[in-house]
């Protein structure tokens, strides 16, 4: 993809204006994209970007597959019974709850928004001036997470249905590390090297990460000394429980082994419930399981699929026969025409997106770690063009580069997020994932999503030239962290009110459900009208 960059730093940055005219010369694809006027070219730029944005979307489900796969992966533990010296059998999994939300399910959700600043950080090699999509888009998509996405969630129970955080504990942990990478970026921003960044403030803000994962398995595990005295309560074994009169899925059995139906057969499955894991009889159609042998039979989490039963290269083929379909059978048997028409656009919409995601191997290989690898690789991929469509958008309407991140990029990279927090809430029994998901999403957006940034500008300019990274903008940067740390103690006092009168953060009355919900959209409404301004040099 040929592009060229001809605009400056200061340009990005600078100046109180919102739109400037100044002729801009940067394009995409073809020099003749500059001969176009702004306005249709401004159009065509952010078409492009809303849709960078549905194959994020597309991209997503599997994504949410591959890490199914990698989760519900368990270990064969062998124990000796003393009293009939016999061997017992018992499979363990060899993912800790607490360590899968805040890696697989947090890092993994905040992938676009961390490639896209190790993007714009790779792009600034050799400037003395950090990038400014990055950070923008990390704090702004924190607002996004704690926000939207919470008001989102509340909603999403039934009429009555109450869903609360079961390990207080372990949220409160999650809670304070996410608060304090707030707090540690201002600090640094602000207190210790002002509108500077050292390595040696980069190598911290990455190992604070290492030490949330500690913490929080700490208090998971209640060791002494480094835990709170919380009960869990209420909390299932398997997490999601298994159904007493779970659905039976109509089973499509060729050669008697199971088949995965993919994805794409119409909108209502898109996205595959990534916490089926945890129950032994998933009750998700689009799922058929392997009839029990007697040498599955020993486990009460035998696989969906097993690569030996499976013919690697059939599935693979059939992921790009689905890619191609334009038209499922659920959709034929509609009586609309309207309703068939707009299924149909809408799938080839999605047609290039679902032939490219096609290539991602089928993802019961190797546990699912092939296919997750290759998942967060198309990820990259898409956050690269991201980044370059939004420095074209901010040269040719001259709106700032930090308010396109704040809005756009935050939204449409925290999609993810959303999608993950969502099914949370539908699937479990308690609010522990669902809240910890938008929590963990945050401090990952600032130890990894900032920190990893951060630490390759700081030490490229430290072993080059013997200086910092300095930060443009900074203020602006400041004011945001300010604004987006008032407006979260708003909502994480509602969430608390919640627990204390209705008994759960999310779900209840709907009147309330709607009423916090609305709530929740006012403060990111809030936090992104100041930041704008602010950062634009109005206020």
């Amino acid at each position: 993809m040929a592009y060229v960059q001809k605009q400056t730093v200061d340009s990005i940055f600078a100046g109180s204006n919102i739109l400037r005219h100044e002729k801009c010369d940067s394009y995409l694809l073809f020099s003749g994209e500059t001969s176009l006027g702004d306005g249709f070219r401004a159009f065509l730029y952010f078409l492009g970007l809303a849709y960078c944005f549905i194959g994020l979307s597309a991209i997503s489900s599997r994504f949410f597959r591959s890490m199914e796969n990698v989760v519900k992966h368990s270990r064969r533990v062998v124990e000796i019974d003393p009293c009939p010296s016999t061997e017992i059998v018992r499979y363990k999994k060899v993912w800790n709850y607490t360590i899968a939300d805040i890696t697989l399910l947090a890092f993994g959700t905040s992938f676009p928004q961390i490639s896209l600043a190790t993007i714009d950080a790779l792009r600034n090699l050799g400037s003395l001036y950090a990038g400014g999509l990055g950070p923008g888009t990390l704090v702004g998509s924190a607002a996004f997470d704690l926000f939207p996405i919470h008001a989102v969630c509340v909603v999403v129970p039934k009429a009555g249905e109450l869903k609360k955080i079961s390990d207080i504990g372990v949220w409160l942990v999650e809670l304070f590390w996410s608060f304090w990478a707030y707090i540690w970026l201002y600090i640094i921003l602000e207190v210790w090297t002002p509108n500077v960044i050292t390595i040696w403030e980069a190598l911290l803000t990455v190992l604070q990460y290492g030490l949330l994962l500690t913490h929080a398995y700490a208090q998971d595990k209640r060791w002494p000394y480094l835990s709170l005295p919380i009960a869990r309560t209420e909390r299932p074994e398997d997490w999601v429980p298994e159904e007493a009169n779970s659905r039976k899925a109509k089973k499509n059995v060729h050669d008697e082994y199971c088949e995965i139906l993919q994805v794409g057969e119409n909108e209502n499955q898109n996205i595959v419930d990534i916490f089926s894991i945890h129950s032994v009889d998933s009750s998700d159609p689009l799922y058929q399981k392997v009839p029990e042998t007697e040498d599955v039979a020993e486990s009460s989490h035998e696989p969906l699929i097993k690569l030996e039963d499976a013919n690697v290269f059939a599935l693979w083929k059939e992921q790009f026969m689905d890619a191609l379909m334009l038209e499922s059978p659920e959709s034929r048997k509609l009586n609309n025409v309207y309703l068939r028409l707009a299924r149909i656009f809408w799938q080839s919409l999605l047609a290039p997106w679902r032939l490219l995601f096609a290539f991602v191997p089928p993802y019961h290989i190797a546990h699912g770690w092939v296919a997750f690898i290759s998942t967060l690789i198309f990820i990259s991929g898409i956050a690269y063009v991201v980044t370059k469509l939004t420095d074209i958008i901010s040269c040719v309407t001259g709106i700032n580069a930090y308010v396109i991140a704040f809005t756009a990029l935050a939204a449409g990279t925290s999609w993810p997020d959303l999608v993950a927090s969502k099914i949370a809430v539908e699937r479990q029994t308690t609010a522990d994932s669902a809240i910890a998901n938008i929590t963990c999403s945050n401090s990952v957006n600032i130890y990894v999503g900032i920190g990893v940034p951060w630490l390759i500008n700081t030490a490229y300019n430290f072993i080059a030239y013997g200086q910092p990274l300095r930060i443009q903008n900074a203020e602006g940067l400041s004011f945001s962290l300010l604004v987006f740390f008032s407006t979260s103690v708003c909502c994480i006092v509602v969430l608390v009110f919640r627990r204390l009168t209705l008994g759960a953060e999310l779900g209840g009355p709907r009147f309330w459900a709607w009423v916090t919900c609305v709530y929740f959209m006012l403060l990111w409404v809030i936090f992104v009208v100041l930041s704008s301004l602010r950062v634009s040099g109005i206020i």
